[in-house]
């Protein structure tokens, strides 16, 4: 029986153990995962920054067109005064003539006094 309990013993190792062999060691998978990880932080600083200068670009183009926008705002108000300008003199003469019986006076009766210098 002593040769059958020496026999038992050289049994070789089961099978899960030789799957270990074959698997990388835990530093080098600690070096896998941080390499990951250090991919996906530095992917979402990147994506960070892009967004950052998305916005600075329309922050940009947002104040070119505020101060376009301003500029086209002094422009008509000065179009409507000078509408308003031309439009006065006419509309003044009608409300003369049609209220007041004013009429132009005749250039033929017209006299200019000179003071003397």
């Amino acid at each position: 029986m002593p040769a059958v309990a020496e026999r038992a013993r050289v049994v070789p190792p089961p099978a899960r153990t030789r799957a270990r062999a074959g698997r990388r060691s835990a530093p080098q998978r600690r070096l896998a995962s941080g390499v990951v990880w250090i991919v996906v932080v530095a992917l979402l600083l990147a994506g960070i920054v892009a967004v950052n200068v998305a916005a600075l670009r329309l922050n940009l183009r947002l104040d070119e067109l505020g101060r376009e926008r301003a500029e086209l705002r002094g422009d008509t108000a000065e179009l409507a005064s000078k509408l308003s300008s031309a439009s006065a003199a006419p509309r003044i003469e009608q409300t003369a003539q049609r209220d007041l019986g004013v009429v132009p006076a005749d250039p033929a009766e017209t006299t200019y006094v000179r003071l003397g210098r």
